[in-house]
C-alpha cells in the first residue's frame, strides 16, 4: 500500500515559524507584565541550579560586596577578564575614570569568557541584576552610595580542579590584575585634604595627576651618582622576601640635602617615574598630633613615595627646651589652641618603628637645605639609609643641560662655560633659567658664560669682604691691646693712600712702633 507524503510549502514553514516566534513573544510580555521581577529570576536561577546537577561542573561565586565592604577579590577578577577579551569578543565595556589617562577595558554585563591554566578551561560570567534602589554606606567613609543592581561574577569549572582554583589560579588572578593596575596606573601626586571643608571622616589625602616629565635620562646629575641610585632602587623593589627575611620592613628610606635650586624635587619625581610610584606630599606643620601621623601613614597605599620636604624648617625636631616644654600654653579667647604638636619620637616611631611595618614597598624621602641642623637620631641607616648630597652644577650636569635646553653636546663656547662652572657654585635651576633666554645655542651659551663671569666676580668681592671684616676684628683687637691713641693712628693715615690697603698699612704702623711693646707683651700676631 503506498503512501503519499506530502511536504509543507516553504511559506507555510516560514507562516508557522512566524506565528509560534508571535505567540513566544506575546506570552514572554505578558509574563513580564504579570509575574514579578524576582519571581522571574527565581524561576530561571532554579532551572539552571537543576539542569547543572547533571554536570560535572562547579561555580565559584564572587560577590562585589562582602557584608558592607567591597570585595578586593571581585575587583581584581573584573581587572583580569579585561585581559581576556579577544578579536571574537562580541561586547565588553571601555570606560575612561577621571584623572586617568588610560582607557580602561572590561566585560560587558550577562557576557561569558573562557580562560585556560594549567591544561585545562574555566568560564567567567559577570552577572547584573536589577534590584530595588537602596543606599550602601562605606565603613571607611562619610558618604553613602546608591545601588540599583547586584553584580557578582561567577567562575565555572570542573570539580576535579576545585584545589587547583582556590589554591593557584585565584592567587594568580590578584598577581596578574595587580600587574595590570600598575601599568594603566596613572601617577598621581596626594596632598593633605583640609579637613575644616571636607569634615573629619572624609579620606585624608587627595590627589592631582602627577605630570612631572623629569627622568634620570634628564637629571643634571654625575653620572655615577645616577647610577648609585638606580641600583638602590632596583635592588630595593627585588627585595621583598629579603626584607621579610630578616624581619624589617620593606621601606627604603632617602636624604636629600643640599642648597636649593639643586633639583630635589627633580630627583623626587624621576624616582617617581622610574618606579611608577605614587607621590605623597606630607606637610607637617599641618597635623596637630602624632596620632595624626599614624592615621595618614595607614591611608597611604604599597607602591608609593612619601615625602617631607625641608624637614628642619617645617617643624622643630631638636631636643626642645624643658622650660619651653613645662610652660603652659597661653589662653586666648579668640585663639585656637593649637595644642600637642608633632614629637621627635613620634616621627621616629613613624619612620621605624611599629607603625612603619603597616604597607609594603614605601620609600620616605627627607629633603633638607641644612643637614647640620637635624637631630643625629634621623640620620641613622634604618630611618634615612641612603643620603644624596645635592651639589652645585657640574660639568657633566652642565652637558646633561645644554643637551636638554638647546640641543647640543659639543660646541667652542661650551668648554669656556664648563671651565667656569667647575670654579662657581651656581645650581642647575640658575643654569637652566640663563639657556631659557634664547632658542640660538651660541647666544644661549654667550649669556650663560657672561652670568658665570659674573657670578664669580661676585663671590670673590663676597670672599673680599669677609676677608676685611675678618681683619677688622683682628685690628680692634689688636688696637685694644697696643692701647693706641686714635690721634696718633689719625696722624699716620693721613699721610698714606685711602681704601682697603689702610688696614695693611694700619698693621704695619703697629708693627713699627705704635704700641710695640704692648703688642709683645700680650703675643699678639700681627699677619
Amino acid at each position: 500500500m503506498n503512501s503519499k507524503i506530502e511536504i509543507p510549502s516553504a511559506k507555510t514553514v516560514i507562516s508557522a515559524a512566524a506565528s509560534a516566534a508571535a505567540t513566544a513573544m506575546l506570552v514572554r510580555s505578558f509574563a513580564k507584565d504579570l509575574i514579578p521581577r524576582e519571581l522571574r529570576q527565581y524561576f530561571f536561577t532554579e532551572v539552571h541550579y537543576f539542569l547543572r546537577t547533571f554536570t560535572n561542573e562547579i561555580t565559584v561565586v564572587i560577590d562585589e560586596y562582602d557584608g558592607l565592604n567591597k570585595n578586593q577579590l571581585y575587583y581584581a577578577a573584573e581587572t583580569y577578564m579585561g585581559t581576556l577579551i579577544t578579536p571574537s569578543t562580541k561586547r565588553f565595556r571601555v570606560s575612561l575614570p577621571e584623572k586617568e589617562k588610560k582607557i580602561q577595558v572590561s566585560m560587558g554585563g550577562n557576557e561569558e569568557i573562557t580562560d585556560k591554566f594549567n591544561g585545562f578551561r574555566l568560564k567567567w560570567r559577570k552577572v547584573i541584576q536589577q534590584t530595588q534602589t537602596r543606599y550602601v554606606p562605606y565603613p571607611d567613609e562619610f558618604n553613602s552610595t546608591v545601588k540599583s543592581e547586584v553584580r557578582f561574577i561567577e567562575l565555572t569549572f570542573h570539580k576535579s580542579h576545585k584545589n587547583t582554583v582556590i589554591n593557584e589560579y585565584l592567587p594568580h588572578i590578584l598577581e596578574r590584575s595587580k600587574a595590570v593596575k600598575e601599568e594603566k596606573k596613572t601617577l598621581k601626586l596626594h596632598t593633605l585634604r583640609n579637613e575644616r571643608i571636607h569634615g573629619p571622616r572624609s579620606k585624608p589625602w587627595q590627589s592631582v595627576n602627577l605630570d612631572h616629565p623629569a627622568k634620570f635620562d634628564t637629571l643634571a646629575m654625575d653620572d655615577e651618582i645616577k647610577r648609585m641610585i638606580i641600583d638602590d632602587l632596583d635592588r630595593f623593589v627585588k627585595r621583598k622576601e629579603f626584607y621579610r627575611k630578616v624581619g624589617k620592613a620593606w621601606k627604603r628610606g632617602y636624604l636629600l640635602f643640599g642648597p636649593p635650586g639643586t633639583g630635589k624635587s627633580s630627583l623626587i619625581a624621576a624616582m617617581a617615574n622610574y618606579l611608577n610610584f605614587d607621590v605623597y606630599d606630607l606637610e607637617l606643620t599641618d597635623l596637630r598630633c602624632n596620632s595624626d601621623l599614624r592615621r595618614l601613614l595607614i591611608s597611604t597605599a604599597n607602591r608609593s613615595i612619601l615625602v617631607v620636604e625641608d624637614i628642619d624648617a617645617t617643624i622643630d625636631l631638636s631636643e626642645r627646651s624643658k622650660a619651653a616644654l613645662k610652660a603652659p600654653m597661653p589662653f586666648h579667647p579668640f585663639h585656637h589652641n593649637p595644642g600637642p604638636m608633632v614629637t621627635l619620637s613620634g616621627l621616629l616611631n613613624f619612620i621605624d618603628g611599629l607603625w612603619s611595618s603597616c604597607g609594603d614597598e614605601r620609600i620616605i624621602i627627607f629633603t633638607t637645605n641644612h643637614i647640620d641642623k637635624l637631630d643625629p637620631a634621623l640620620l641613622r641607616p634604618g630611618r634615612m639609609d641612603v643620603h644624596i648630597h645635592m651639589s652645585y652644577c657640574t660639568p657633566c650636569g652642565l652637558k646633561m643641560l645644554t643637551s636638554n635646553y638647546i640641543g647640543i653636546k659639543e660646541h667652542p663656547l661650551l668648554s669656556d662655560a664648563e671651565s667656569l662652572i667647575a670654579s662657581t657654585k651656581v645650581t642647575p635651576a640658575e643654569v637652566g633659567e640663563q639657556l631659557l633666554k634664547s632658542d640660538n645655542p651660541e647666544l644661549a651659551l654667550d649669556g650663560l658664560i657672561k652670568f658665570l663671569e659674573q657670578k664669580k666676580l661676585e663671590a670673590t668681592e663676597k670672599a673680599d669682604e669677609v676677608k676685611v671684616e675678618k681683619t677688622e676684628e683682628g685690628l680692634k683687637e689688636l688696637l685694644r691691646i697696643a692701647k693706641a691713641s686714635p690721634a696718633e693712628i689719625s696722624e699716620k693715615l693721613l699721610k698714606k693712600e685711602e681704601g682697603a690697603n689702610a688696614l695693611k698699612i694700619l698693621v704695619k704702623l703697629l708693627e713699627e712702633g705704635i704700641g710695640t711693646e704692648n703688642v709683645k707683651e700680650n703675643g699678639v700676631k700681627t699677619e
